[in-house]
């Protein structure tokens, strides 16, 4: 395997990247989807060669963060199981996201794994692909409940059904919310994916790394006139993806087997650490089917519990410190590392998050709220309903989702302080409900 790596500032597992506490490496997950066995894998490296501290991404993905100088020790463990790529250039790009209840989703109309394989076997091995960007990123939709349909990606897949006919819509720098640009069928699936990163390779210049780059300057129609000269591709119309419920990665939730269920839980701000870790492992061999599943809202799901059991497996759950109930606040905060962690953090936003959130609770609330430490809104891909972006320690701008306007969103308060944010947002409730 050659040694090699690509310059680039986003940590991989070949490429641990320096922070204020220490090194971090990101465990690129296939799927988000982990073993037990590679789960206390990941928890011994943190603990050895590490501050002990697992982060889940907001791409479903692992991070271990506060590495000391042990590198190759750390590399080696992870390596050792069956956590690295096949190929060290192919690290970056293995940017794939699927539904994590992908094959076992009450309401998909497919299986997304088999086509997942290819493309991340595909985007390993094939050395063009290795040109990609470490942020291009790709996502596989089978028509799940669960799916995050709000993190933009540079290509979509959706399932859909039309006349009795299964195919793929895609789009081009969005996500499976928006107007399709066409379809394909199924059979012709990993075409589209390859045909498309070979089109964008070929015409987009090297500062152009990003799809939404290369379409600033050259329009979705010309680039589907490219992409039909390799791949058939079937106009469609009338066609809207479905959103789900945002609250379906928390507790327990009936699987395809009706006898089955995956439990949905959040580690407190996305934070686990290495018993926390081992415990899941442990409940996912004497519970579940073996697996964990990490989600792009930063928490997990233990798979293939038995129905008469998921009461016995919550509990256990958040013995370990874990939250399962859609109505713990925390379980709805999402936070940067902040101050404690990173040279552009303002604030301590995990710190912040926590009281917050013993704020909201004593209010009746459990509300969505992105706490970023800077503008890079590092913890969410996607636009929070609420944001709180950090202008010095403890004090933050208060933003509101608003479609019309670009970033957060609108701006509604200045530098307030955790205090005033939550007596803000529980009038900001009460108001809405008494209206």
């Amino acid at each position: 395997m050659s040694t090699a790596l690509r310059p680039s500032a986003c940590p991989g597992l070949l490429r641990i990247v320096q922070a204020l506490d220490g090194g971090i490496c990101r465990i690129k997950l296939n799927g988000g989807s982990i073993s037990a066995d590679q789960a206390e894998a990941v928890a011994e490296a943190a603990e050895r060669f590490a501050g002990g501290v697992i982060e889940a991404t907001n791409r479903a993905n692992l991070q271990i963060r506060g590495i000391d100088g042990e590198h190759g020790a750390l590399i080696d463990c992870l390596m050792t199981a069956g956590l690295g790529p096949s190929s060290v250039a192919g690290d970056d790009v293995r940017n794939l996201m699927l539904s994590p209840s992908a094959g076992i989703d009450r309401q998909r109309l497919l299986d997304t794994r088999p086509l997942a394989g290819q493309i991340l076997a595909t985007l390993q091995c094939d050395a063009r692909m290795h040109d990609l960007s470490a942020k291009f990123a790709v996502q596989l939709d089978g028509g799940e409940a669960l799916a995050m349909l709000e993190h933009p990606h540079d290509l979509w897949l959706s399932a859909v059904e039309r006349d009795g006919e299964q195919r793929w819509a895609f789009g081009l720098a969005g996500c499976p919310t928006d107007v399709p640009a066409s379809s394909v069928s199924l059979d012709h699936g990993h075409a589209l994916v390859v045909a498309v990163l070979e089109l964008f390779l070929e015409l987009a210049r090297p500062d152009q790394t990003r799809m939404r780059h290369l379409l600033a300057e050259c329009s979705v129609d010309r680039f589907l006139a490219r992409l039909a000269e390799h791949v058939p591709l079937i106009a469609i119309e009338d066609w809207q993806r479905k959103t789900g419920s945002n609250v379906l990665h928390i507790g327990a939730h009936p699987q395809r087997d009706a006898e089955r269920a995956y439990i949905g839980a959040v580690p407190p701000l996305g934070r686990l650490d290495p018993s926390m870790l081992r415990g899941v492992a442990q409940l996912a061999r004497e519970q579940g089917d073996g697996s964990l599943r990490f989600t792009p809202w930063q928490s997990l799901l233990l798979p293939g519990v038995h129905s008469d059991n998921t009461s016995q497996v919550i509990h256990s759950l958040e013995q370990l410190g874990l939250h399962c109930s859609a109505d713990d606040a925390l379980a709805h905060l999402i936070a940067c590392t902040g101050s404690t962690g990173c040279g552009k953090g303002l604030a301590d936003t995990k710190g912040d998050a926590r009281q917050l959130a013993v704020l909201l609770q004593s209010h009746g609330h459990a509300l969505n709220v992105h706490l970023s430490g800077c503008s890079r809104s590092c913890a969410a891909a996607h636009i929070a309903p609420i944001t709180l972006l950090a202008v010095s320690a403890g004090h933050y701008d208060l933003y509101f989702l608003d479609a019309a306007q670009p970033g957060f969103g609108t701006l509604h308060a200045r530098n307030l302080t955790i205090e005033a944010v939550a007596t803000l947002l529980d009038d900001r409730s009460r108001s809405s409900l008494d209206a």
